[in-house]
């Protein structure tokens, strides 16, 4: 498993978890007047809810174990039991919990949190085109930093200044350049019947030749170990360059090194050579996610209009509550460019590590379609029940909003440690999910969501019906 797993589980976790108790409690809570057992009514419809909605982010995340980097999986493994567990807690613990502890809890407090959120759906469902216009041009702009957006393999340098290995780590690159802790490797292999002694003066050529490179800071060769194996069968040389891993100049200077030296190295027949190093790691991490990802996108986004035509039973909810998801995440990842482009806070990076990335769609889209769930699960409820349009949206805002809110303030909380930790990754993680929960419980389902229900009107509800083949008779 990563270093990262621990802390990822941990505060994951524990948002997680609370989330779906929440919920459940709430609707306990809602359902004290009712003449039927309390428990039976919370569990058909919360706990139903919180077993979708678990499942949705386990599937989120186990489409993780399809991308072929053992880092991405094991995360993504390791996330995987996170929702699972909370749903077995929620499915058999909470009951037991609620049955021996929730006997009267008639009073309640709807505090600030309802009340912003219940102004918020006042102004949507009063003025749905002006509210779902003006929102959906404030989101198009917030999505512009995407355009400054990029990634790298990781953050080497961004590590506690504070740390002995940090600070000696700094000395050295303050003086020699960032490239000198991330060097190019090439090894040749010379084969059995060649000697190194043979090709001295091929070698010689090839390190002046990638010495002359303007990108190339030196690079290291001789004819003894290291650069020469006992067997003389090996070469190595290493290769400096003047940036940091994964700049577009260190890039470039990997296609250079694979398609043009290497290529016109000179060494004889039958000699093989390899650039390996962490430069030319990273480009290929870079690579095998640029490919895998898209396939793990689309799996998630079918698989969760399944399920959410089973649980809407409409077409246009489960189109909507996918859209809503993905502008979710958009924005969050802009706001990670935002946020660590300046240095607000954070370290002061031009590029956001891939594997935050990936990981955060994975968690983003199963916790913003939690929301989803939660609140349009009510408004089918009372759609079911032969309320209106308008009325099956206002009563499914009101009586989730708050819960949603206060499970995304939860959270957030909960992602404290992330965010005021000191590795780079770990805070552009606590970053992103604590930007993109907030404004997936505010903007997004709070103005955005009921106004769009509200400009679509019937549409909402609509599903295709099977056509019955006559029989003769």
């Amino acid at each position: 498993m990563v270093l990262y797993v621990p802390n990822i589980v941990e505060l994951i976790g524990l948002g997680l978890a609370i989330d779906y108790s929440l919920l459940m409690v709430h609707r306990y809570r809602q359902n004290r007047d009712l003449t039927s057992d309390r428990l039976e009514a919370t569990m058909k419809t919360a706990g139903r809810t919180a077993v979708i909605s678990g499942m949705t982010v386990a599937l989120g995340l186990a489409t993780l174990l399809l991308v072929p980097i053992p880092f991405v999986r094991s995360l993504g493994l390791a996330c995987l039991v996170v929702p699972l567990v909370s749903i077995a807690a929620a499915a058999t613990l909470q009951p037991v919990l609620l049955t021996h502890l929730g006997k009267d809890t008639s009073r309640t407090f709807k505090g600030l949190i309802g009340y912003n959120f219940d102004f918020l759906t006042k102004i949507a469902i009063a003025k749905p085109k002006r509210t779902f216009g003006v929102t959906l041009v404030g989101i198009l702009l917030s999505l512009s930093s995407l355009l400054w957006l990029q990634v790298t393999p990781s953050s080497l340098s961004a590590i506690p200044s504070q740390l002995e290995s940090a600070q000696g780590l700094n000395s050295v690159t303050s003086r020699v350049g960032v490239g000198v802790i991330t060097p190019h490797e090439i090894v040749i292999d010379l084969g059995a019947a060649t000697d190194a002694s043979q090709v001295s003066q091929i070698r010689f050529d090839f390190a002046k030749k990638l010495a002359d490179d303007p990108e190339v800071f030196t690079v290291a060769s001789g004819q003894m170990w290291p650069y020469v194996d006992p067997s003389g069968r090996f070469i190595r040389l290493y290769v400096f360059g003047q940036h940091d891993l994964g700049a577009p100049e260190t890039v470039d200077l990997v296609d250079r090194l694979r398609n043009q030296y290497v290529p016109q190295a000179g060494f004889p027949d039958g000699a093989r050579i390899y650039l390996g190093g962490a430069p030319a790691q990273g480009v290929d991490l870079l690579s095998a996610l640029a490919t895998s990802f898209p396939v793990v996108a689309v799996i998630i986004l079918v698989f969760t209009f399944v399920i959410l035509m089973r649980v809407f039973r409409s077409v246009v909810l489960s189109v909507k509550a996918i859209i809503l998801d993905l502008i979710s995440i958009g924005l969050s990842f802009s706001a990670l460019v935002v946020v660590f482009k300046f240095g607000i806070g954070t370290y002061e990076l031009q590029q956001i590590e891939a594997w935050v990335l990936i990981l955060l769609f994975a968690i983003l889209f199963g916790l913003s379609m939690d929301y989803e769930i939660f609140i349009v699960s009510r408004m089918r409820e009372a759609r079911d029940r032969g309320a209106s349009n308008e009325d099956a949206i206002r009563e499914g805002m009101q009586a989730s909003g708050t819960v949603v809110t206060a499970a995304a303030l939860i959270f957030i909380t909960a992602l404290t440690g992330l965010i005021t930790g000191h590795f780079a990754g770990l805070q552009q993680l606590g970053v992103g999910l604590a930007i993109g929960v907030i404004v997936d419980a505010t903007i997004i389902r709070g103005l955005l969501l009921p106004s769009a229900m509200m400009l679509l009107g019937r549409w909402n509800w609509w599903m295709p019906t099977q056509r019955k083949t006559p029989t003769l008779k």
